[in-house]
């Protein structure tokens, strides 16, 4: 097979240190590779190198001619923002003038329409964003695309036009992403950067990481085995050189430091095993006896309180327990819904829209992280989230915990302003877990998490004993970690009670025989009970005597009387459908 690129030796220090030393590989045409690693173990950093961008310290990287390279980077150029779509796409082959007829041609083929050609880059969605970056690449032909993270922030129909995508994609890729669903789809081969070297497996990512923990449980069994024979060697040593100095014998005294050399050369062999990450993602829930935490109705989503409404909700409640998965494409108002029910939670005005039980512990992960305060040392930022609890407010608990996370003591004086969004984000997750809640908001929580921390998010919230209501694009951790999905789409909400029926909703596919019970725009959505589940049946049929219930206890004039005939014809189906007519 050709080669398109290799690198021998490669080496390169930052100020920090040591980010990789003496990477050896070798990219051939056609490969899917998929580049996988921790956060900070230089990923971005090696794709830099690949495409020039930066030098190695020592190393070289050689391109074979008929290697025609593209990197699309995480973010855009700040030079494009005040440019439209289209004209975005020109600046790309602005050398290259006879080329400029292939961008009509090429944004069809992205999925983009002439309207939202001719808007400005910055008004654009993450989604678009992603087919800005890849068009801009494939205008000049490559036959190797260096893709740094094109999966980061993507709402989940855009993520699965991604991968749709790569899946059509005939040249060879390097693929750096978090998402191991898309990089198994996608992807052949995967190169595991860590511990400052990188490991090649030609299989797709998750094969490779059972491999690579096989090969890490193997390198222990060996490293032990050798620490019990150094440990040997170092007892004998030591007791021939005791001997050697009571009955004042050389023989005995040169044979100890003999034996004392070998010790020292098998430590240098010593097998190397990983260094691991320093901190395991944790959550603390408990459950409530309350029949409700949050209770939302009439309540209209805004993303500012001055702007029109992104939907509104006539009823909308979470219980103890309930894990909810809120699905839709940027900009439908789903971190809107999280933001507001926060703010009004933390001004404490209860309002006929917006009502919680008095005695939930509630928490809130933001995908902005502003909830840490950016000029606060480290132990500083994590109070406010601790102060209710007696063990974890001190400020040597708190210390602990932050070394314990990676935080050594020399950067607790740290401003949290100064650190990387992945360190902010392990912060946050820090602080939250920490404290214990009935009901945790969890705005996109998987952005700046690498794989190991997304694996650990989804069995904390698979475990946890109170309720969230988590909005995410992350399918693996939607699928394994809650029980109920609604989508945002067309300004109205659905409630779906399986998660592929939900990704066809997105698709606006509707699966046949799904399951929906949708609360839509002011509206519940009336649909032939079609639930296999009888106790989710059941479950339903409970949630709207109660919602009728309610309604009926209120004043004539404040009773929502459409709302109950849809109510009734609902309960009706369900009745049907339990045979209990």
């Amino acid at each position: 097979m050709t080669t398109l690129l290799s690198s021998q030796a490669l080496q390169l220090e930052t100020t920090h240190g040591v980010l990789f030393q003496d990477l050896n590989f070798t990219l051939q045409v056609g490969q899917r590779i998929g580049l996988i690693g921790h956060n900070g173990s230089g990923k971005s950093t090696l794709l830099s190198l690949l495409a020039g961008q930066r030098s190695a310290n020592s190393g070289g990287i050689q391109m074979a001619r008929l290697c025609r390279l593209q990197y699309v980077e995480q973010h855009l150029p700040p030079a494009l923002h005040a440019l439209s779509l289209y004209n975005a796409m020109l600046d790309a082959i602005d050398d290259m003038p006879e080329l400029h007829w292939r961008v009509d041609s090429l944004l069809h083929e992205l999925g983009i329409d002439a309207a939202t050609a001719e808007v400005p880059v910055q008004s654009l969605s993450g989604g678009q964003h992603t087919r800005l970056l890849l068009g801009r690449a494939l205008l000049r032909d490559p036959n190797l695309l260096l893709l740094d993270e094109p999966s980061n922030h993507l709402d989940l129909p855009s993520l699965l036009w991604l991968e749709e995508f790569l899946l059509n994609w005939k040249g060879a890729f390097v693929l750096v992403s978090h998402d191991q669903r898309l990089l198994n789809r996608v992807t052949r081969q995967s190169w595991i950067l860590r511990d400052r070297q990188i490991t090649c497996f030609d299989q797709p990512c998750s094969e490779a990481l059972q491999s690579l923990a096989l090969a890490d449980e193997a390198a222990q069994a060996r490293r032990d085995a050798e620490q019990s024979e150094i440990d040997r060697v170092t007892a004998s040593s030591k007791r021939l050189a005791i001997w050697g100095s009571v009955y004042d014998n050389e023989k005995l005294a040169r044979k100890a430091k003999t034996m004392q050399r070998r010790a020292d050369r098998l430590k240098e062999e010593q097998t190397t095993v990983t260094e691991g990450q320093p901190w395991t993602l944790q959550l603390h829930g408990k459950a409530s006896a309350a029949n409700h935490l949050l209770q939302l109705e009439n309540l209209t989503v805004r993303a500012m309180p001055d702007l029109p409404g992104l939907f509104m909700l006539e009823q909308f409640s979470i219980r103890p327990g309930n894990k909810i998965a809120l699905l839709g494409a940027n900009g439908t108002g789903k971190s809107s819904l999280l933001r507001q029910c926060w703010q009004a939670i933390l001004s404490g005005e209860i309002s006929s829209q917006i009502r919680w039980h008095a005695a939930a512990q509630i928490g809130y992960y933001d995908q902005s992280l502003q909830q840490l305060n950016s000029d606060a040392s480290l132990p500083e930022a994590l109070y406010p989230f601790v102060a209710s609890s007696e063990t974890a407010r001190t400020e040597l608990a708190r210390k602990q915990a932050l070394i314990s996370a990676g935080f050594p003591y020399h950067r607790h004086q740290q401003k949290v302003a100064s650190l990387s969004g992945g360190e902010r984000a392990r912060l946050l997750f820090l602080a939250l877990s920490m404290a214990s809640y009935h009901l945790l908001f969890l705005d996109e929580p998987t952005n700046h998490l690498d794989m190991q921390g997304k694996q650990e998010l989804t069995a904390a919230l698979a475990g946890f004993a109170g309720a969230f209501l988590l909005v995410s694009h992350d399918r693996d951790l939607i699928e394994q970690s809650c029980q109920e999905f609604w989508v945002v789409q067309d300004g109205h909400l659905e409630r779906w009670l399986d998660a592929e029926s939900a990704y066809q909703c997105l698709r606006n596919k509707p699966s046949p025989g799904s399951e929906l019970q949708g609360h839509v725009a002011g509206t519940v959505k009336v649909a032939e009970p079609v639930i296999n589940d009888t106790e989710l049946a059941l479950q339903r049929l409970c949630e709207l005597e109660e919602l009728l219930q309610a309604d009926l206890a209120r004043k004539p004039r404040h009773q929502k009387v459409q709302q109950q005939v849809l109510w009734r014809e609902e309960m009706s189906g369900l009745n049907s459908l339990l045979g209990l007519d």
